[in-house]
């Protein structure tokens, strides 16, 4: 079964160079949709395989697939389905270019190679690459604000990603002092050598400080909203979905590798800091916000805080409702992403205080806009609503109480500035002026965002299989009960 790990790696690099090579536009317009389907067969065929109790591995056991790469990779296929078929525009005619669909499909590959790979070393040179591939992407529309936030995310990126380096060569070196010189996961997991407490702390810290910086927590989040508000919507869509949850997943690897050695005392005073803080950051200026991408990128922000919480809880129970929480968001950030990029499109700008009375003058748009933003606020039958509920509940029965209190007091601020703006724009009076007739053009394909709602509308609790790989996940991780 190890060919389940190779082929999504081997379909980005063949579609690359493919679409690099060919100048037929219909490859161009198809490559990210099939990259992704191939990345989401694999994962779904992945779980069903790891459910049977059986690891699978790849080349000389460089690629590892357990039950938090299947969910992992489940994720990376499913989001960049919703992203890149729901980005699709209406027009057939319409050319993506060649460069914006190599780099999407890579950055397909790139993702699912971080989630795949049994090295952390690997693992940090496939963040990398989503840095190079993304970058391009975040400029594509070669403005001056978009080229803009794309140098100010090489640079913080790049940045995170030099940190965390550091902390990965540190591990080594502690690894390779202990006499037995690795970073395989797997290895330092199950059977760890006798590591130098004090270097373990040091390359720990250091690597959650640089995954942090990728995964948008506070106070490394500052290239987040630029990057989001300034890039395609479905490439918006792929950050938020999948880029920061892959580099989540980063974090979660090396907190299990650590934590055993240094115990969690320091994993959990800064997973708590960090998120706390970005729930704060999220909540004060999704308040002030006055452009929609912008607003949804805060909620990234948000939402990548209360996953630091559920991380820093570290309880079957929190980590599973983590990874039920990085689906759920996933789909749900795509979605509207996508619906943003089509507003964008039917109303000509994206200013919060520009756009009203949506519902009523465009329900195309408006009625899987305010669908999306019902999920990601976290109201029932949502599934968000059921892994807030489990971080807060796992939290206080860690005896982590004072913490959840302020995270669900500053999560409400977040809810009510979100609920406003919705309101407003879906609701609200004022200006466009009311045109005479109602336009009711979807300006994109339906189906993708009515899967993804309605996968994030009944996975919270009708999960079924999918609970049992939640809970192997967790048990991946070793979150002590």
């Amino acid at each position: 079964m190890g060919f389940l790990l190779v082929v999504p790696l081997v379909t980005a690099l063949l579609l690359a160079v493919l679409v690099a090579s060919s100048h037929g536009r219909v490859l161009r317009r198809y490559a990210g949709l099939l990259a992704a389907s191939v990345v989401l067969s694999c994962g779904l065929a992945l779980a069903v395989v790891v459910l049977d109790d059986r690891t699978v591995t790849a080349l000389g056991g460089q690629l590892r697939g357990d039950a938090l790469s299947a969910f992992m990779l489940i994720v990376v296929g499913s989001v960049g389905l919703t992203s890149t078929w729901g980005g699709l525009d209406r027009d057939p005619a319409v050319d993506p270019g060649r460069q914006y669909a190599v780099l999407v499909v890579l950055f397909l590959g790139a993702m699912s190679l971080a989630v795949l790979a049994d090295n952390l070393g690997v693992l940090w040179v496939a963040v990398e690459a989503t840095t190079i591939a993304t970058a391009f992407l975040v400029g594509h529309h070669r403005t001056r604000r978009s080229l803009e936030a794309a140098w100010k995310y090489v640079v913080l990126g790049s940045v995170g990603v030099a940190i965390a380096f550091l902390g990965i060569v540190l591990l080594y070196a502690a690894t390779r002092a202990a006499g037995d010189a690795t970073l395989s996961w797997s290895t330092l997991h199950s059977h760890p050598p006798a590591l130098d407490p004090s270097l373990v702390r040091v390359a720990a810290a250091l690597a959650i400080l640089g995954f942090a910086t990728k995964a948008g927590l506070a106070p490394m989040h500052s290239w987040l909203p630029d990057a989001h508000s300034q890039a395609p919507a479905s490439v918006s869509g792929l950050m938020s979905g999948v880029l920061l949850s892959v580099a989540f997943y980063a974090i979660l690897r090396v907190q299990a590798v650590a934590q055993p050695v240094i115990g969690p005392s320091l994993m959990r005073g800064l997973l708590v800091a960090a998120g706390l803080l970005s729930l704060a950051v999220a909540g004060a200026l999704v308040l002030r916000q006055r452009d929609l991408k912008r607003m949804l990128a805060y909620s990234s922000i948000e939402h990548m805080g209360l996953l630091a919480l559920a991380a820093a809880i570290d309880s079957p129970l929190a980590i599973g409702a983590a990874l039920l929480h990085v689906l759920g968001h996933g789909l749900a950030k795509s979605s509207i992403f996508v619906v943003s990029g089509r507003i964008l499109l039917a109303e000509g700008t994206t200013s919060i205080s520009e756009i009203r009375t949506l519902l009523r003058r465009r329900p195309g748009v408006a009625i899987p806009f305010l669908c999306g933003m019902v999920a990601l606020l976290g109201l029932p039958p949502f599934s968000l609503f059921f892994s807030e509920v489990a971080i807060v509940v796992a939290g206080v029965q860690r005896g982590m109480g004072w913490v959840m209190t302020v995270a669900v007091a500053l999560v409400l601020v977040s809810f009510a500035a979100l609920s406003r703006h919705l309101s407003d724009m879906v609701f609200g009076s004022g200006n466009p002026s009311v045109p005479g007739s109602v336009d009711r053009t979807a300006y994109g394909p339906r189906l993708p965002l009515i899967l993804a709602l309605g996968v994030t509308g009944v996975i919270g609790f009708a999960a079924g299989p999918f609970a049992v790989l939640l809970t192997r996940a967790a048990a991946a991780l070793g979150a002590p009960g």
